[in-house]
């Protein structure tokens, strides 16, 4: 059989060889992925392009970049803080990742444009940052609970003191009674902790 025939039979039966070979290069292989979102800088530049729908300026992504890095605005940026990120993101990080096609970057012009493949790299993007976030607003929680927790600690000791020395109030409760109340409350504290 040529191949005339055969590229022929591809076509009749809806099969195009540019598209089997496109459907192979859609997928980034997972060392790849690692080994582009092992810079900070591009994961930054990846994750400010997550929000936009159209083309970006460079100049945008790298003061946003810069902004991130110093934990500033901005606005607030010094020229020397935005020359730092600039130039390497001109130079080395846009356009690799303009070769790995997770962007299309148009360096003549200026112009940043997320493409279709960068999707692949959201998911690890979104655990980063969800690690992140779970650690600042996670600590917080914890911090909470720590406090319900030592607060329940308070509460247990000032009953306990309490029926120690006979004092009206507490010397009602037994001391069945009072275990089980303390016991009650660490209880309600820690199913209240894994339903939250």
């Amino acid at each position: 059989m040529s191949s005339t025939q055969t590229v022929t039979d591809e076509q009749n039966r809806g099969e195009d060889p540019a598209d089997e070979q496109e459907s192979t290069e859609e997928e980034l292989p997972v060392d790849e992925i690692f080994h582009i979102l092992q810079n900070e800088r591009r994961r930054m530049v990846l994750e400010y392009l997550q929000g936009m729908d159209d083309s970006v300026r460079m100049r945008d992504v790298a003061e946003q970049v810069a902004a991130w890095e110093n934990d500033t605005t901005v606005e607030e940026l010094s020229s020397d803080q935005r020359q730092r990120v600039y130039i390497p993101l001109y130079q080395s990080h846009l356009p690799k990742l303009d070769k790995a096609g997770i962007i299309d970057y148009q360096q003549n012009r200026g112009i940043v444009e997320r493409r279709p493949l960068a999707k692949q790299l959201d998911y690890y993007l979104n655990a980063d940052s969800n690690t992140n976030a779970g650690g600042a607003d996670g600590n917080a929680v914890n911090a909470d609970w720590d406090d319900y927790y030592i607060g329940a600690a308070g509460v247990g000791a000032v009953l306990l003191l309490g029926a120690v020395f006979e004092l009206p109030f507490f010397s009602l409760i037994t001391g069945i009674g009072l275990s089980a109340l303390i016991l009650l409350m660490f209880t309600a504290l820690t199913i209240g902790q894994y339903v939250r």
